[in-house]
């Protein structure tokens, strides 16, 4: 060999030698120093046991718990390990008989491979659980308890808000949005439970326990030397009113519709209630798939939360935010009136006005009042056909823009899943409708809160939080705080929103408007003793297409309000389906549970009312006869109205 070759001939065998001494130092160092995985290696003497952690509680503003954690036990086999055991003992217990027990260890081996665990039997009832746990040691190592935490609900209220969990299945686990969770998690499927899935879940633990040869653990291995502890899920601190969460769920029992009830300074929501609503504790615990399929079938939908996800025409609700935009385009002036005898004759088909006397919208103020269908109507004419926007449909775009800075038309992010974003037409939109061809008679009907535009109760409501704070507001959501996070999950809540343009004085004229419709107007059932509400009333038409032809069925009644007028600390919206004008049903509904959130109490005055709303049903007796939800509620949906009222007013 050439001695030019020699170095690198050196140099690779010091590489070589280098390698070898660091694998042998390494070799020794795990098999003589670390002692940890030759421990753990026993796998005959060593059982490696999951510890779950406890999910984050959540509380309301008054820092009750509205929701708490229960154990319980899931029995979860590993197939491979499952021999030799007393399957006719074990299926006595679980009163199950062979073929079951046969069609589970299948489905365990299809969903979770015949080597990993899986869930065989899922939050044992205490007597089945008491008869496993002294007999585990014949059923081991194949199958083993594990505790799980389950939701336990003492309010049995908001349950829409809150939502249910669930186990993963075996779709989510292929994605990777779910690669932190094993067969057998459980997670939030809807409400509060999955917008904050990642802050209430917690951590998983390890536990490795010595056992003996009959396979029953002994005791701790190592004293807890190799355990992992379960980290505990954070808490959520909310802005919802509990007591008034459930005033609001009892006073729309039989009915069909929604409140929605936020602090306008914050943009916290105080309520959030969906009728028909269910008892939470329904989907929790070892009957929780048997309960849902009854509620999913239930012809009244409880699980579909109608505040958020169900589209209504605002009715004259919307009145407000139209006066608003006319105000703040110049094309009229508060003293703007509209001389309507009884309808609205201008487009050439005449719309119908509830009053005829003559000033009833003398001005805008008496308008609001009045609530006259052919003055806003009118307005939204003047506002789209104003000459500087150079054409009906720059005019009309121009509204729409305005439109969806009151928040309509698009979702406003509030922090439980499933939000609708309603619908406010545009100019594409006329213009698909229309085939190009229209005017601002051709949909002027939205003037007045009806035609081609749909909000949501939640939009409804914060349009109001806009109104009473003159041009500003938070998104809505329920999470005020989150225990010991410092994330800024919960940024987006805290930042103001700013309506442009609108001025200070046009939103001055509109709220004593809404005074007036209280005070003197179509909502004065809704006065509160020693508080200034502005309110709005609305009639909304309920249209269906019936066979292929349009049948109008009975008004959705409606009604929006906000109060004090002064520093306001609560705005609301109510829908009652299928209940006629806002004053019969909305407006007192409404008005109740203002003056518990302001009052903390509730005039006993006003008990009558009360019990006369307690008492209506508003029901389709075809829908409520298939219904199954009564039955499902239990005790609660039982409950009397004297007994209700017991709840709110003493003897």
């Amino acid at each position: 060999m050439s001695v030019y070759n020699q170095p690198r001939k050196r140099v690779i065998q010091f590489i070589i030698l280098g390698m070898v001494m660091l694998i042998v130092v390494r070799l020794f160092f795990l098999q003589v120093i670390e002692k940890k995985y030759s421990k753990l290696a026993d796998a005959n003497a060593v059982l490696r046991k999951v510890v779950y952690p406890s999910r984050g509680i959540i509380f309301d503003r008054k820092n009750r718990s509205i929701l708490s954690n229960d154990a319980m036990y899931d029995l979860v086999v590993t197939p491979i390990a499952a021999k030799n055991i007393d399957t006719g003992y074990l299926c006595q217990i679980l009163q199950i008989d062979k073929e079951e027990f046969k069609r589970r260890i299948a489905t365990a081996i299809i969903k979770n491979g015949s080597r990993r665990v899986s869930v065989f039997a899922s939050l044992l009832p205490p007597e089945m659980f008491g008869r496993l746990q002294e007999s585990m040691y014949m059923f081991q190592p194949g199958f083993d308890l594990v505790q799980r935490q389950i939701r336990s609900y003492p309010f049995s209220a908001a349950a829409n808000i809150l939502g249910y969990i669930g186990e993963v299945s075996p779709q989510m686990l292929v994605k990777p949005a779910y690669s932190a969770y094993n067969q057998g998690d459980y997670l939030g499927m809807t409400g509060l439970e999955r917008a904050y899935e990642s802050v209430l879940m917690g951590q998983r633990g390890i536990q490795y326990l010595v056992k003996d040869n009959l396979n029953r653990p002994q005791g701790s291995y190592e004293k807890g030397e190799f355990d992992t502890a379960a980290i505990a899920g954070k808490n959520l601190r909310l802005s919802l009113d509990v007591d008034l969460q459930v005033l609001g769920e009892h006073l729309m029992r039989n009915k069909i519709g929604s409140i929605v009830a936020i602090d306008p300074q914050t943009g916290g929501l105080l309520a959030m209630v969906s009728a028909p609503t269910y008892d939470p504790n329904l989907l929790t615990g070892s009957y929780r798939a048997r309960n849902f399929s009854r509620l999913f079938v239930d012809t009244t939908k409880p699980l579909f939360n109608r505040a958020i996800q169900a589209g209504y025409p605002p009715g004259s609700s919307m009145k407000p935010l139209t006066a608003l935009i006319a105000l703040d385009e110049g094309v009229i002036t508060p003293a703007f009136g509209f001389p309507c005898r009884g309808a609205y004759v201008n487009c050439g088909r005449p719309i119908a006005c509830t009053h005829n006397t003559p000033g009833h919208a003398a001005n805008l103020r008496l308008a609001i009042a009045n609530s006259c269908n052919a003055y806003f109507v009118h307005l939204y004419r003047l506002e789209v056909d104003a000459p500087k926007w150079g054409g009906v449909k720059k005019g009309h775009q121009k509204w729409h823009d305005y439109i969806s800075s009151f928040g309509l038309g698009h979702r406003l992010g509030v922090d439980i899943p499933g939000e609708s974003g309603g619908k406010a037409i545009d100019t594409i939109g006329m213009n698909k409708l229309y085939n190009g061809q229209w005017n601002s008679c051709s949909e002027l009907y939205v003037g007045m809160g009806q035609g081609q535009v749909v909000a949501t109760p939640l939009q409804m409501a914060n349009a109001m939080c806009i109104i009473a704070n003159r041009g500003s507001y938070f998104l809505p959501h329920f999470v005020s705080s989150i225990d010991g996070d410092e994330s800024d999950i919960l940024k987006k809540y805290k930042e103001k929103h700013t309506v442009a343009h609108v001025a200070d004085t046009s939103y001055r004229s509109v709220i004593y408007g809404m005074q007036d419709v209280v005070e003197s107007g179509t909502g004065r059932i809704a006065q509160i003793e020693g508080v200034i509400v502005c309110g709005k009333t609305g009639t909304a038409e309920n249209n269906a297409v019936v066979d292929g032809k349009l049948v109008k069925l009975k008004n959705h009644s409606v009604f929006v309000a906000f109060a004090p007028r002064d520093n306001p600390k609560i705005a609301i919206a109510v829908i009652v389906e299928n209940a006629g004008f806002g004053a019969t049903y909305a407006a007192p509904i409404a008005s109740l549970i203002m003056e518990k959130y302001l009052h903390d109490t509730i005039s006993v005055k006003r008990k009558p009312m009360m019990k006369t709303l307690l008492e209506y049903n508003t029901l389709d007796p075809i829908v409520r006869e298939k219904s199954k939800l009564d039955s499902l509620n239990g005790a609660t949906a039982k409950m009397t109205s004297d007994q209700i009222l017991k709840l709110y007013f003493r003897d």
